[in-house]
């Protein structure tokens, strides 16, 4: 009976917890999204223009002002570029930037007021 009670308990504790890891909305724009603290950063790849588009809970947060900078690896190459504020909540890469499949990316954010977030992609 105790066996049952438990398995009941852990069944009940993982039916719950599914919301929580399914934390990540579903891309907008075609790209990859990722969340950092409570915040949405959907990568967006478009002949070889980098835009990250910033959500909070599906609502687009305005970039103004926001600064980072974008790192690329490929290997064991590694390069860098700015991200600076674009229109409504995106921030654009100053540099073009050809992403490949087995490629990292590291996005460093600051937004005004905000303390600076980090945000990785694999790109597939």
């Amino acid at each position: 009976m105790k066996k049952i009670a438990a398995m009941m308990a852990l069944g009940l504790a993982m039916a719950l917890s599914a919301p929580v890891i399914a934390h990540e909305s579903p891309a907008k724009h075609g790209g990859i999204v990722k969340s950092a603290g409570d915040l949405s950063f959907e990568l967006v790849n478009k002949d070889g223009k980098v835009t990250i588009h910033v959500d909070d809970h599906g609502e687009p947060v305005a970039t103004a002002g926001a600064t980072g900078t974008l790192t690329v690896l490929k290997g064991t190459q590694k390069s860098e570029t700015t991200l600076s504020a674009g229109a409504g909540n995106t921030l654009v890469a100053k540099d073009d930037v050809k992403l490949e499949a087995g490629n990292k990316v590291l996005a460093r954010v600051t937004l005004p007021g905000k303390p600076a977030v980090s945000v990785r992609y694999a790109i597939k």
